[in-house]
């Protein structure tokens, strides 16, 4: 849809160089201003163009977060998905040790939290976890597709349990905080050894990098038992529970006091990976081979599209011919449907849309979009659709260059998570909101398809004609 606006004679000599900043301002003796008679501006709204894209593979995510993700699932309409956990962890640069040997250190405990509504699937069936020490140093990078297989020994389980994540005996703390926990008991012997590996020398627990190295490589934790549940765990501990024995003062009788120390967790410093598999239905596979566009996460499908910009540059050139003329706004609008399935899984809440020869370096160097190269939207249930509204200065940059390349039009769309922080004036009753991080989407599953017949790429330019004459 093409739409002209002609507003003739409507503007003076110096409101026509602030619109464009194509000339520089004059003063009475400028012959310039005196030479250049406005005889029109004529707005145009060009929504002619055309997205086209497809299905592309994205089974190696960089997850770059401390969320992680374990159990199974299989829904019909969406696939069978897996995770299991790989991870370092951070350990505490200080330990209690006035008064404390390894003779006090009464046991050790996995502590995973997760949200209330932090998991995916059947609450109430029984599904359980084992937990293995890792046996090698985790590479780095390290991608979703990770095989752990020869970086732990499967006859070394360190422990397990069977949980279920149901209202049933929630306790009163985690209904007060929100959070529920999987708790799993390790060897007591563990738990000596970190705490006399400190005592011996507590510059190995400097850093994750010497405690890995010297100390504790870290765990490997998978499901066992059960099925039809993903957890997303937000906050990984282990926890060392110890006492301390004293005399009371003023008598003969002893006193032992219990404690808790939180030593080890997982940090964005440390190296943690989500395993995960993601088996699509035959369904959707079918979809994908028949053409349609399908985005899966996590770590299943992307979308690879092709942004018009050769035509909007052709027709942009064609529209002003040889006047002046400015690129208002350029805008898309995807079209984005839910896909039936057994759990109601929705679109991703975020889409990034980055050039695809950037994608791999727009993660592993943790950028932030510039609306030149890289943009993200939200996805918006009530029209279905995700906006990209800033792309005026990618179009411009490329109107600008002599050639447009296929690497400068190929695009990927991923789904993706955003890490904001607010900030706000209570005086004034201002608030601000600035994108800090976006990872690769890992929390659960999402998908959708991408309608291109309804998508609107919308293009809007002023052209301004000036008469030269004296």
């Amino acid at each position: 849809m093409l739409k002209r606006l002609s507003f003739k004679n409507v503007l003076c000599a110096t409101a026509i160089l602030t619109a464009f900043g194509a000339f520089q301002s004059c003063d009475s003796n400028s012959t310039i201003g005196s030479s250049i008679v406005a005889d029109g501006v004529q707005i145009t709204v060009d929504t002619t163009f055309t997205l086209t894209g497809h299905s592309a593979d994205n089974h190696a995510v960089r997850s770059r977060t401390i969320t992680q993700l374990v159990g199974n699932i299989d829904a019909e309409g969406y696939g069978t998905l897996s995770s299991s956990i790989v991870t370092q962890f951070m350990p505490a640069l200080g330990l209690d040790t006035v008064g404390i040997t390894s003779a006090e250190i009464d046991s050790m405990k996995l502590q995973m939290l997760y949200q209330f509504d932090g998991f995916t699937g059947d609450s109430i069936a029984p599904m359980g976890i084992r937990v293995y020490p890792l046996t090698r140093d985790l590479p780095s990078p390290i991608y979703s597709d990770f095989d752990p297989s020869g970086y732990y020994d499967p006859n070394d389980c360190i422990g397990q349990t069977v949980y279920s994540t149901s209202w049933d005996n929630t306790s009163s703390a985690e209904v007060q905080y929100k959070t529920r926990q999987i708790e799993v008991d390790l060897p007591l012997s563990l738990g000596k050894r970190l705490f006399d590996a400190y005592n011996a020398n507590p510059s190995s627990f400097a850093n994750p990098e010497q405690f890995s190295r010297n100390v504790f490589k870290g765990l490997y934790i998978d499901s066992f038992y059960g099925s039809g549940r993903i957890v997303r765990i937000d906050k990984t501990l282990m926890n060392l529970y110890y006492h301390r024995t004293t005399k009371v003062e003023g008598t003969s009788r002893d006193t032992t006091i219990n404690y808790v120390g939180s030593y080890f967790a997982v940090t964005p410093e440390i190296i943690t990976n989500n395993n995960i598999r993601l088996n699509l239905d035959p369904k959707v596979k079918t979809m994908v081979q028949q053409g349609k566009t399908v985005i899966a996460a996590p770590a299943g499908l992307d979308a690879e599209i092709t942004f018009p910009a050769r035509e909007i540059k052709a027709a942009y050139l064609a529209g002003i011919g040889k006047d002046l003329g400015v690129i208002n706004t350029l805008s898309m609008a995807i079209s984005a449907q839910a896909i039936e399935n057994e759990y109601s899984f929705e679109p991703p809440q975020y889409l990034l849309m980055v050039l695809k020869k950037d994608r791999d370096s727009f993660f592993a160097e943790n950028k932030i979009t510039d609306d030149l190269t890289s943009f993200y939207a939200q996805y918006d249930s009530t029209t279905g659709t995700y906006t990209f509204g800033a792309l005026r200065d990618y179009i411009i940059n490329l109107i600008e260059k002599d050639e447009i390349t296929d690497d400068d039009i190929t695009f990927v769309l991923t789904p993706v998570s955003l890490q904001v922080e607010s900030s706000g004036n209570s005086y004034w009753g201002t608030s601000s909101s600035t994108v800090t991080a976006i990872t690769p989407y890992i929390s659960g599953p999402r998908m959708c398809t991408i309608d291109y017949s309804k998508t609107k790429i919308r293009l809007t330019y002023s052209k301004q004609t000036l008469d030269a004459s004296h």
